[in-house]
């Protein structure tokens, strides 16, 4: 097994502003494999790339994401900087002359439901900027994923595990079924060092990653597992402590 490859999650968020086109553009300097980012749906049809469901946390603006109108993104700027919200197609455009590896997370609205067609949505522009291969669709939802299968048979899914997404059907069980509908599943840092025995057991290594690790101890740990990939906050920290790791065994 390879050295993990590294995600920045949402960008890089404890870098930049998180799901920020500045964030993104800033990402591609650093050595990483990777870009982790979420998409949701207005009701205007428009794929907003932010993380929440609401406005409130990550803009200056509040209320649902959803009841954004038509060309309404624009108005809304991002906290700490002056841009607005990106669409999908304007974070492909940036990704798009790169070989970065993109991760995108299909998000519900803020019921927990899941977006009406956001899958073919998101799929007609990845196909459009020719991009299927470089990508994943991702969610926590297994039926989600399931779907996914269905529109896009061509792209990659990946499945997000943490211990509130598994307290359904249990964690083997969640981990049978994520198996069946995804080629990669992403498990929180927390549930994967409680449950690393059958975790690694049920899951072949190139199929594991964990998410967010963002301390160098905590990094080091992580790129010495056999695991495909670390989803992190801070990419650049990542990438030193992985380059420090390389000088030290040659």
């Amino acid at each position: 097994m390879t050295t993990p490859i590294i995600v920045g999650h949402r960008g890089a968020r404890n870098l930049w502003a998180e799901n920020s086109l500045s964030g993104f553009r800033n990402l591609i300097g650093l050595e990483v494999e990777s870009v982790e980012f979420d998409v949701h749906l207005s009701a205007a049809g428009e794929l907003l790339v932010i993380h929440d469901a609401t406005l409130d946390r990550t803009t200056e603006r509040s209320g649902r994401v959803a009841d954004l109108a038509a060309g309404e993104y624009r108005s809304v700027i991002l906290k700490g900087t002056d841009e607005c919200i990106p669409t999908l197609e304007e974070v492909l455009e940036t990704y798009a002359p790169t070989g970065l590896e993109l991760h995108v997370e299909l998000k519900a609205d803020s019921g927990g439901k899941p977006y009406d067609g956001l899958e073919a949505k998101v799929t007609a522009e990845l196909d459009r900027f020719d991009l299927a291969d470089r990508a994943f669709l991702t969610s926590f939802n297994g039926d989600v994923l399931k779907k996914v299968g269905e529109v896009a048979p061509h792209i990659r899914r990946l499945s997000s595990l943490n211990h509130k997404s598994v307290e359904v059907r249990g964690l083997r069980r969640s981990v049978e079924f994520m198996l069946q509908v995804s080629d990669v599943l992403a498990v929180e840092k927390a549930l994967l060092s409680e449950e690393w025995d059958l975790l690694s057991a049920l899951i072949p290594a190139e199929k594991l990653g964990v998410w967010v690790p963002n301390e160098p101890d905590d990094l080091s740990f992580w790129l010495k597992q056999p695991i495909r990939q670390i989803t992190t906050d801070r990419p650049d920290l990542a990438v030193r402590v992985r380059e420090g790791l390389f000088d030290a065994t040659h």
